[in-house]
């Protein structure tokens, strides 16, 4: 079963990202289903599919699923890209192509999906500290800063809620090292940090900027390490 998912995988990474050039997207966006080089794409999805099958024909019945419903999915993105965000399609094209992999593996090698294990102690801890990390971190931190909010950051011409995302980010490394008890990285991640956001500092006018940002990435990084070492401490009491 392992053998049969690796190859369509990789067959369909091949075929949606290795070889697809940006030209052949646009113009599939332009034409449609009379775009020749939808019908490029997919033939180089069947021929990447059967050559990492070694052509063995008795998986004929599967490319074929997997090709018919490459071109159906692929055709109903196209034509939905002006009613919908492009990045929901992308994520929903996909996450349509892998369930109709993992379809045509369980049609030669069925297997079963033990839910239950999505319930285990262990995933759940991960789970909470990942929340907690990202989303709950960010909402604990707005509110405490939010005191001393200043009109240079907030009007500062920034992407929309890319603090925030690198905030999430930033505390997802940190949680990372700590588990992986690589502390040293932290230094480094903080290092880095400093550097990028020293012309933010060298551009303030007193010290309110510099303390805000200096609080900011103390307390995400604060409280990154109080993740971090909370689920390596319960995780350890879940395993004994």
């Amino acid at each position: 079963m392992i053998t049969l998912t690796l190859q369509l995988l990789l067959a369909h990474l091949i075929g949606d990202f290795l070889i697809q050039p940006d030209h052949w997207i646009k113009d599939k966006e332009e034409k449609k289903h009379k775009s020749k080089y939808l019908w490029a794409h997919l033939l180089i999805h069947a021929l990447a599919t059967l050559l990492l099958l070694q052509f063995d024909l008795s998986y004929w019945k599967g490319v074929l699923v997997i090709m018919v419903s490459h071109f159906i999915i692929d055709l109903v993105k196209i034509n939905l890209q002006h009613r919908l965000n492009k990045r929901l399609l992308f994520f929903a094209d996909q996450l349509a192509h892998l369930l109709v992999i993992a379809w045509v593996v369980y049609l030669y090698e069925p297997y079963t999906l033990a839910f239950s294990n999505l319930m285990d102690n262990q995933i759940l801890l991960f789970v909470i500290a990942l929340l907690t990390t990202t989303v709950v971190s960010s909402i604990f931190m707005k509110v405490i800063i939010t005191k001393w909010e200043l009109e240079e950051d907030i009007n500062s011409a920034s992407l929309e809620h890319a603090g925030k995302y690198i905030g999430m980010l930033e505390r997802l490394f940190v949680f990372g090292f700590i588990v992986l008890d690589q502390w040293q990285a932290i230094g480094f991640l903080l290092a880095a940090k400093s550097v990028f956001r020293f012309g933010d500092l060298s551009k303030a006018k007193d010290r309110k900027l510099t303390e805000y940002i200096l609080i900011g990435t103390l307390l995400s990084f604060g409280f990154a390490i109080l993740y971090g070492l909370g689920y390596s401490h319960f995780k350890q009491v879940i395993d004994h």
